[in-house]
């Protein structure tokens, strides 16, 4: 998710909607990462994305860098256009992925930019009009959508036109792509060779072909369609009407189990806000953390696990504790650091003073000796790294400027392995 700077709106109207979908398109197909979930709102994005061989922040920092570049061109405005980096959640992906699409399909339902579901069933500026059939889907390029292949939009004149506006480019191989396969067992995992299974669509009788009689392959926007589907039904028209219905019972909890269906419509029109569940249409379920955050902070069902999984959490990640632990150890292996429990920051400095045998009152004066400055370094880097910490809140507690605090940051992340003992220092309770 990304929102404009100062919520001003990043889509002011429906042709920069398009060019958004335009580009998100051919980075989607050029990198193969597949979109489950998007909504376009006035001030922010949603998107739900299975990242391919290409990272993430790559992914979008092309989306955005174009977007921004092309909207500021557009309008005659300069400055930056997002507020901040997008904001990214790890997703567990069996208990969590239907939620988050329902969630995100939701949006324009809660932003009131449509009335009700049938209205939400018409509206292009979200994929749950795509999954329906009800709307083109407009992640599906127009080169693509005429029988080209995903190599030849490097090529296209969009994306030229985009490279010279500043968006980054991607080579794509050369060689001819491999045709993946479904997995019945695990129908969002696109990659099984040993498991030649088509999706069967009985809306038509005619397979897609070329002038060969060979049938082409989908799309990657395409499959990422059908693999929705497949969790609701074997053929097209049951899966999306049992899809709809799925839809329908998420704006149905927001209401009182109570209310007869017939006044369910008056419900949301009188609820502060419209449609609100958890407090202004937030998920707490849905917005990351282990296994107390993802439960929506109901302890009720966790009793009988272990303390450490209980309290086993990071709010950029969705899952189980076991899942949140496995993200963290891979996290702890490439960056070089532990998530420890949170500590205030003036307990942090009393300890790794005490760690480092100086005095605290040395180390908050900016006295200069090297053990007062190896402090400082060590305290931004536990802080921000492992804690999470804003080096805002970090400069406060250290009488520093938050560049500075930054710098510290970096410099103690060199030192760490200098001072292996100092985690089990901070798992310690006092």
């Amino acid at each position: 998710m990304a929102r404009g700077i100062e919520r001003r709106k990043l889509f002011r109207d429906d042709k920069d909607r398009a060019s958004f979908l335009e580009r998100l398109a051919i980075i989607l197909e050029e990198t193969q990462t597949q979109c489950y979930a998007w909504a376009l709102i006035p001030n922010h994005f949603h998107l739900l994305l299975r990242t391919g061989p290409t990272p993430l922040s790559k992914v979008m920092r092309r989306l955005m860098t174009g977007h921004a570049v092309t909207f500021n061109k557009r309008h005659k405005r300069s400055g930056h256009l997002f507020q901040n980096r997008y904001k990214s959640v790890i997703c567990e992906e069996d208990p969590y992925l239907l939620e988050l699409i329902r969630y995100i399909h939701l949006n324009p339902l809660r932003a009131k930019l449509v009335q009700d579901l049938k209205e939400l069933d018409k509206y292009p500026w979200t994929g749950h009009s795509a999954i329906l059939g009800r709307r083109k889907n407009l992640l599906l390029h127009t080169d693509l959508a005429k029988g080209g292949s995903s190599a030849d939009l490097s090529d296209s004149p969009s994306a030229e036109q985009w490279r010279a506006e500043g968006g980054l480019s991607f080579s794509l191989s050369s060689g001819k792509e491999k045709k993946q396969q479904r997995n019945p067992e695990n129908p969002v995992n696109p990659a099984c060779p040993a498991c030649p299974v088509e999706y069967e669509d009985h809306s038509s009788g005619v397979a897609p072909a070329d002038g060969t009689g060979v049938k082409k392959e989908k799309p990657l926007s395409e499959k990422t369609v059908e693999d929705v589907l497949l969790h609701f039904g074997e053929t097209k028209k049951v899966a999306r009407r049992r899809y709809r219905q799925f839809i329908k019972n998420g704006i149905d909890q927001a209401c009182p189990p109570s209310l007869s269906p017939v006044r369910h419509r008056i419900c949301l029109r009188r609820m502060p806000g419209g449609l609100r569940r958890g407090g202004r249409g937030k998920r707490p379920e849905l917005q990351g953390g282990g296994l107390v955050r993802s439960s929506g902070g109901n302890k009720a069902g966790l009793l009988g696990r272990k303390k450490e999984d209980r309290e086993k959490g990071d709010a950029r990640i969705l899952g189980s504790g076991e899942f949140v632990g496995n993200i963290l150890a891979d996290s702890e292996k490439i960056e070089g650091y532990k998530f420890v429990r949170k500590l205030s920051l003036f307990e942090l400095v009393e300890k790794v003073s005490a760690y480092l045998a100086v005095d605290k009152n040395e180390v908050l004066s900016g006295n200069r000796r090297l053990e007062n400055c190896h402090a400082r370094d060590l305290i931004s880097f536990v802080a921000a790294k492992s804690m999470g910490y804003k080096f805002n809140d970090i400069s406060e507690a250290l009488g520093i400027h938050p560049v500075t605090a930054g710098r510290c940051a970096e410099k103690g992340k060199k030192l760490i392995d200098n001072y292996g003992g100092i985690w089990d220092m901070l798992e310690k309770r006092s």
